[in-house]
């Protein structure tokens, strides 16, 4: 009776982990199923990581801690996998008792894990081998188990990192056009100082492509919402939310920008956001202070009028834009809550510095060079 049920709990554990493996690195859409060890392990894993981290005070320090945590995810899932595959194979091959050769006149159980691990691997060490046809067959099924583990994991980390490179790839150009941390007015003073107003329709277009990238990414590959920029100041939530602030503004309204392409890529930024934070589970949640209260909004207005661009004047005005801010606002809340990566600011900070202009030995640059 005891080998039956090693048996049956072998091929669960071997089923559980081929579905988990599938759904996680095969399946190009995010599984609905709740029970999924990767979900299981990202959840505890983050909850003590974030924990540890919000006791640090210095924030670089702990944006690096913070890092190391999404590249540390996957290895320790697929090691588990790894596990879980040699343990279901042994207890199938304990449970059926299958004779093997050996130094051993009397195989335990752990005779047949380490069995099943020189087989998953592939070693051939030859010092413990099957003498009849099951066997040998659940062997070789894991030999080829074991390969085709291999193959997966060596071609899953070139697609996931090429994933994340597609997106920083734009995140690094927001540093010029929009300063560090990107701000809406600032993105348009920018525009507007180069006489490259006309311009921003076509490079909203453009992130209407990144945010649907964005979105087909945190779908297939929802660790990589989890991977952290790679310089400070920075994260793709904070890129994305500076875009629906940008369309709104255009949206509301203003002077010289047509509002067409600005629909468009508002439209697939909030799909984003709001997906990411199904992904998540996340719910949204109302910032706990307003983003832009009516003295920021009044210095906005004062930024793009000196720019050259005003904004659109009156209550009917403001209340639109806080109509739009509604729109996406408690999303990338919930979301900035679950990853600790802050929101951008409207309007550009005091005395902020692009990361461009600094260096590890010139904090800043003491020039002329300003947008």
């Amino acid at each position: 009776m005891p080998h039956i049920l090693a048996v049956l709990m072998g091929v669960i554990l071997l089923a559980f982990i081929v579905l988990e493996a599938f759904e996680t690195i095969i399946l190009p859409r995010t599984a609905a199923r709740e029970l999924r060890l990767i979900r299981l392990t990202g959840r505890i894993g983050w909850a003590v990581w974030s924990y540890c981290a919000q006791r640090m005070r210095s924030s670089s320090r702990r944006e690096s801690f913070l890092s190391y945590f999404a590249p540390m995810q996957m290895p320790i899932v697929l090691g588990i996998w790894a596990s879980g595959l040699i343990c279901g194979f042994g207890l199938i091959l304990w449970g059926i008792q299958a004779p093997i050769t050996g130094p051993v006149p009397y195989p335990s159980i752990g005779n047949y894990l380490y069995l099943s691990g020189t087989s998953f691997f592939t070693l051939g060490y030859g010092d413990l081998t099957p003498t009849q046809s099951l066997g040998r067959f659940f062997c070789v099924i894991e030999s080829g188990f074991g390969v085709g583990f291999l193959a997966i994991v060596i071609c899953y980390f070139p697609v996931l990192y090429g994933a994340f490179s597609r997106r920083e790839v734009s995140i690094s150009l927001l540093d010029a056009r929009a300063g560090t941390p990107p701000a809406a007015a600032e993105f348009l003073r920018r525009h507007s100082a180069r006489d490259d107003v006309a311009a921003i329709p076509e490079v909203l277009r453009e992130w209407e492509q990144w945010s649907a990238e964005l979105l087909e990414a945190h779908l297939s590959y929802p660790v990589i919402a989890m991977y952290r920029s790679q310089h400070d100041r920075e994260s793709w939530l904070a890129a994305l939310t500076m875009v629906m602030d940008v369309c709104s503004l255009i949206l509301v309204g203003v002077d010289g920008i047509p509002d067409g392409q600005a629909k468009l890529t508002f439209a697939m930024a909030r799909h984003a956001a709001i997906d990411t934070g199904l992904v998540f589970n996340v719910t949204p949640i109302q910032p706990e202070n307003d983003r832009l209260p009516a003295a920021d909004y009044t210095s906005l207005q004062n930024t793009l009028a000196e720019a050259g661009i005003p904004l659109r004047d009156g209550a009917h005005a403001e209340q639109r834009l806080r109509d739009y801010r509604q729109l996406y606002e408690p999303y990338v809340n919930a979301l900035s809550r679950r990853f600790l990566m802050e929101l951008p600011p409207w309007t550009a900070l005091p005395d902020a510095v692009d990361n461009w202009q600094t260096s590890a030995w010139n904090r800043e640059t003491k020039g002329e060079l300003h947008f």
